[in-house]
C-alpha cells in the first residue's frame, strides 16, 4: 500500500460510506429504500486500506466523517465495523448534489474553515456536492457503482476488462470536475500528496 500523505495540512477529511470505506462496488446502493434480503451487514466489509488510512488520519489529529444517503438502518449496519470515533452524517436535509451534507459534516466536526477540507468518494452525486461546497475532491474509480464489481469480482477480471472499466469510470469522474482520481483507498497516497503540493502553491478548489 502506498503510504498516504496524511500531513496536518488537511483540516478535515470526509468520506463516502458505501463504495468507499465499506461495500466495495457499492452493492448496497441498488437496495436503496428497501430491506436487503439478508440484511445490510453482508455489505459492511471494510474496503482495502480503509482502516489503515483512518488510523493514520487519527494519528495526525485530522477529523473525519462519513456521509451517505442510504436509509438509517442500512448506514448503521454498513458502518458497524468502522472505528467508533469517526463521525456519521447521513440523511441530510437536502439531498446531493446540494452542498448541505458536506457543510453539516464539517460543522459536526467543529471545523471552522473550508481550507484544507477533502472529500473522498466514488459516488458522483456526493462528489458534486463536495465541489458545490468548495471542497477538494478525490474520486475513486474502481470501488463504486461506476464499475459496480465486488472486490472478488474486480480482482478476478481479466486485466483488459479491468482497465476498460477503470478508464471509463476515471473519465466520468474527471468530467464531473473532481480534483484527482484513483482506483481505491490503497492507492490514495499520491493523490493526497498532490493536493498538498497544490495547496502549498496557493491553489484553491
Amino acid at each position: 500500500m502506498n503510504a498516504p500523505a496524511t500531513h496536518p495540512q488537511f483540516t478535515a477529511v470526509l468520506f463516502g460510506l458505501s463504495g468507499c470505506l465499506v461495500d466495495f462496488g457499492a452493492q448496497a446502493e441498488p437496495s436503496r429504500g428497501a430491506t436487503a434480503p439478508n440484511g445490510w451487514n453482508e455489505f459492511s466489509e471494510l474496503a482495502p486500506g480503509a482502516l489503515e488510512l483512518l488510523n493514520q488520519l487519527k494519528q495526525h489529529n485530522v477529523p473525519c466523517a462519513w456521509l451517505d444517503e442510504l436509509p438509517k438502518q442500512a448506514c448503521t449496519e454498513l458502518s458497524s465495523k468502522l472505528p467508533e470515533w469517526i463521525k456519521n452524517c447521513n440523511r441530510p436535509a437536502r439531498s446531493w448534489p446540494a452542498p448541505d451534507a458536506c457543510w453539516q459534516a464539517l460543522m459536526a466536526l467543529n471545523v471552522s474553515q473550508l481550507d484544507g477540507c477533502v472529500l473522498i468518494s466514488s459516488e458522483p452525486r456526493l462528489l458534486q456536492a463536495g465541489l458545490n461546497a468548495g471542497l477538494w475532491t478525490i474520486g475513486l474509480a474502481a470501488c463504486g457503482q461506476l464499475c459496480g464489481k465486488t472486490l472478488s469480482d474486480w480482482q478476478n477480471l481479466e486485466a483488459l476488462e479491468r482497465e476498460q472499466l477503470r478508464a471509463q469510470a476515471t473519465l466520468a469522474l474527471y468530467r464531473l470536475g473532481v480534483h484527482a482520481v484513483t482506483d481505491q483507498l490503497t492507492e490514495l497516497g499520491p493523490c493526497l500528496s498532490d493536493l498538498n503540493l497544490r495547496r502549498l502553491k496557493g491553489e484553491r478548489p
